[in-house]
């Protein structure tokens, strides 16, 4: 049963400097809030603030609010939960379901404890489980992983500002592996955020326990007495395919990304904060490498050198952030997934490089919707991006040097400030000529969930005439109750040579309930629309599109937990009025209760080629219109189990042909809790009047964790479609916290010359950085 605490009893204000005495850890309640951040609550949403000795309050509705816990002295990290800390302050408990069953008590006991001193800020909990442990779901060591959101978890989301927008996100496993994202507009989220922050884990007669350090210096907040944060916990009991949290999260903002909904969350008093002062972090490194590369004029055979550079991060204030790199390199920087393309458009690949992960959510430019992780539907695969930050630093699959640069992210009120400017030196095989790049965002707050923007980009020597390119716009989202969304963007582009319909623009709007769905979106590319420091897959199109969505939660089918039925269409007309692409789509989807999924999706295509599509080596589709039907049959396996992994087979037309595809995505088997093997595997069987082909792409991937904090992986791929074989070995090693030290091999080769794939390029590298920060 959930325990409310009376508002008669909560509504009594704590006054400033009432101690209650722990053991002889003093812990100071919270005094009364300022005018500042009493205006920032939600009015009358949340439940008042708890009267010591409580630590929650909560009301019927699900919400939450909590009092921190001040401890005169660190907490000792061990994941033991033997101080007196945890005996004599009452946890927080009664964490509510959004699946299985939405609103109601979790089926296991959580006890947790929320608690800062002069330095951290702490989150711990005791994590009953009427199992035993040899059936929890805890079989990754690694950080940031998709298979760890798929273990058992226990983890913390804080909205520092108390802005309900934006957040950070730090959870762990059974096994102590962490996981941190920082949260942008509830949905866009980075995972690849590192921070410093420490756990530790343990176990105990009927369950685990956690403790979590987060030191303040790795995070923005706003400083002062009588502080009021945003706060949920997860936990996440993946056996049962169950996921609970702290406040009421609704079914339909959809797992794991419930937790991102920060408007939902609970509200944190009691923090008496120390002074956000000016952190500076200086992060130099040192790299040798051994380089062989055929493609290069010399060609390089078992060529050494030396280098090194650094990066540096200053607090400007609180929420405002400037970070400069010298002669940056990624070398230990995972190799790119090989792709197949059987369109005529091009393909894009995601981020891997630090530096330009941090802060990504303030640069991404009309790509979503708040709140809706992924938003978009099928617009978001063919909607240009403004800024893509691949185009610096690589460019015709080869890197190009990144002398030096500088950028400042953050907010300043609320309003969202990024500013970027890189210098790029030349580099002879892929004719890349030193290069400057400046990106400027900035991105206003307005009503509750909502915003409006602006973007430019500038690229110092355009890749396609003579001079500069530019790139500029406004966007904006708009969200209303918890699952109406609307908003788009206008954007032009400025390229000498390149005049008239440079402009592109995008209207949507989404409703997303959790039993009905509807989507609508209009978006128009212009045939010179060109911005240089962004991507554009297709252009030269007006694009309409529209879905409709019934998911209905069955009561009488105990294995399914949801079944979904969607149906919709998309059309592309060109700029010279044709029907250029017209796709009519069937999806019917099963999940069950196991987080197993079955999937049934049809499609009745029409294709206009206004000019030959070489699709393969040798094979040429020729001008003409053409209407094939096709269906794809998909079985997703739960990621909790030992075994996981997608399979699908599509059957059908394709242009004047056929097309048979089997692709398996996404598996992973657990050897060890340690050890995991990931195969991935591609084949598509093209059969067309003008040819036939077969392209074939496989992929392993193996991974063994020595700890949380040292892990070896292995990357294995072969792709027909360009005739490659490629290996990337990497040892990572986290000796300090932010302090790493890698070792890395990749090669790749040529499988058309005779006997053992020839080599192409190969470089042995090793890499140490050391984090100073003060």
């Amino acid at each position: 049963m959930m325990h409310i605490i009376s508002n008669a009893i909560g509504r009594c204000v704590l006054t400033a400097g009432a101690v209650v005495a722990v053991a002889g850890m003093p812990l100071l309640a919270a005094g009364p809030q300022s005018p500042a951040t009493a205006s920032a609550r939600r009015s009358g949403s949340d439940p008042p603030p708890p009267v010591a000795p409580a630590t929650v309050s909560r009301d019927g509705a699900g919400h939450a609010t909590v009092r921190a816990i001040r401890l005169d002295q660190p907490l000792r990290l061990d994941g033991t939960l033997d101080e007196a800390v945890y005996n004599d302050v009452p946890s927080i408990g009664d964490f509510i379901q959004q699946v299985p069953r939405e609103g109601t008590a979790a089926t296991e006991r959580t006890e947790a404890w929320v608690m800062f001193d002069a330095e951290n800020f702490y989150v711990a909990a005791r994590c009953w489980d009427s199992a035993p442990p040899d059936k929890w779901v805890a079989n990754e060591f690694r950080r940031d992983t998709n298979q760890l959101r798929q273990n058992d978890t226990f983890g913390v989301i804080l909205d520092t500002f108390y802005d309900r927008r934006n957040g950070f996100l730090f959870y762990t496993n059974p096994l102590g592996a962490r996981a941190d994202q920082a949260i942008t507009d509830e949905g866009n989220l980075n995972p690849d955020w590192n921070p410093v922050w420490d756990v530790r884990t343990g176990r105990f007669e009927g369950g685990w326990t956690v403790e979590l350090m987060i030191p303040f210096k790795s995070i923005r907040y706003r400083a002062g007495e009588s502080q009021v944060w945003g706060i949920n916990i997860r936990r996440v009991i993946r056996r049962k395919n169950e996921w609970t949290h702290l406040t009421a999260v609704p079914a339909s903002f959809g797992v794991p990304g419930g937790i991102l909904r920060v408007s939902v969350a609970g509200t944190l008093v009691g923090l008496s904060l120390p002074k956000a002062n000016r952190n500076v972090e200086l992060k130099p490194y040192g790299i040798t490498r051994v380089t062989t590369d055929f493609a290069s004029t010399p060609a390089r055979e078992n060529d050494p050198d030396a280098t090194g550079g650094f990066d540096a991060k200053y607090g400007i204030t609180a929420n405002l952030t400037a970070d400069m790199t010298v002669n940056t390199d990624f070398a230990q920087v995972e190799v790119d997934e090989q792709q197949v393309n059987l369109t005529r458009f091009a393909l894009s690949y995601p981020e891997k490089r630090d530096f330009f992960l941090e802060g990504r959510g303030l640069f991404d430019f009309g790509r979503g919707v708040p709140g809706v992780p992924g938003s978009g539907g099928s617009v978001a695969a063919v909607a240009p991006q403004v800024f893509y930050s691949r185009r610096i630093g690589l460019n015709r699959n080869r890197v190009i040097p990144i002398d030096v640069g500088g950028r400042v992210t953050g907010k300043v009120g609320r309003v969202g400030l990024g500013f970027m400017n890189i210098e790029t030196g030349d580099e002879t095989i892929s004719k890349t000529p030193a290069t400057n790049f400046t990106v400027l965002r900035v991105k206003q707050d307005i009503l509750r969930r909502s915003s409006v923007g602006a973007m430019f980009t500038n690229r110092s020597a355009s890749v396609t005439t003579p001079g500069s390119n530019q790139a500029y716009g406004v966007d904006s989202t708009f969200s209303f109750y918890q699952n109406v969304n609307f908003g788009g963007y206008y954007a032009k582009t400025a390229t000498a040579g390149l005049k008239g319909d440079d402009e592109s623009y995008l209207g949507r709007f989404e409703y997303g309930g959790d039993r009905y769905g509807a989507r609508t979106d209009y978006l128009k590319v212009g045939d010179h629309f060109n911005p240089e420091v962004g991507l554009v897959r297709r252009d030269d199109f007006r694009r309409a599109s529209g879905s409709l969505r019934f998911s209905p939660r069955p009561t009488n089918i105990r294995s399914v937990r949801k079944f979904t039925w969607e149906g919709g269409v998309e059309n592309f007309v060109n700029g010279a009025g044709q029907t250029e692409t017209r796709t009519w789509v069937a999806h019917f989807n099963t999940e069950f209760q196991n987080s197993d999924n079955f999937a049934l999706d049809g499609a009745k295509n029409y294709e206009l080629l206004v000019q030959p599509f070489t699709i393969a080596p040798g094979v040429t589709i020729p001008v003409g219109a053409y209407d094939f039907n096709d269906a794809t049959i998909t079985y997703a396996f739960g990621q909790q189990r030992p075994a996981s992994g997608t399979i699908s087979l599509q059957m059908g037309g394709f242009y004047d042909g056929t097309l048979t595809a089997v692709n398996l995505s996404g598996a992973r088997v657990a050897l060890r809790k340690q050890l995991s093997v990931e195969p991935s595997m591609t084949i598509n069987v093209v059969r067309l009047p003008h040819g036939d082909f077969t392209t074939r792409l496989v992929r392993a991937r193996t991974d063994y964790a020595f700890s949380p904090r040292m892990f070896a992986s292995a990357l294995v791929q072969y792709n027909s479609s360009d005739n490659t074989y490629g290996t990337n070995l990497r040892y990572r090693w986290e000796y300090q916290a932010g302090s790493e030290f890698f070792v890395v091999y990749t090669d790749e080769r040529d499988t058309t010359t005779p006997g053992y794939p020839g080599l192409r390029n190969k470089a042995f590298v090793v890499k140490i950085n050391r984090l100073f920060r003060f």
